[in-house]
């Protein structure tokens, strides 16, 4: 879980767009953009080169 005054300062890399935390990861909250970052260890991975796409969801 992401502290929520973590998830206040950090943006989108992408369209900096403001990120919201759903099960492990950080959706983009941008429905144009929409990236999924994954966060592991608790650790947010911020690469766009890392996020899947809206079409790509991860399985749950």
């Amino acid at each position: 879980m992401i502290s929520q005054e973590l998830l206040k300062i950090l943006a989108c890399p992408a369209c900096k767009a403001a990120l919201k935390e759903e099960s492990e990861t950080l959706v983009c909250a941008q429905p144009k953009c929409g990236l999924i970052f994954p966060v592991r260890q608790g650790i947010p991975v911020l690469l766009i080169e890392e996020a899947l796409s809206p079409q790509r969801k991860p399985a749950a």
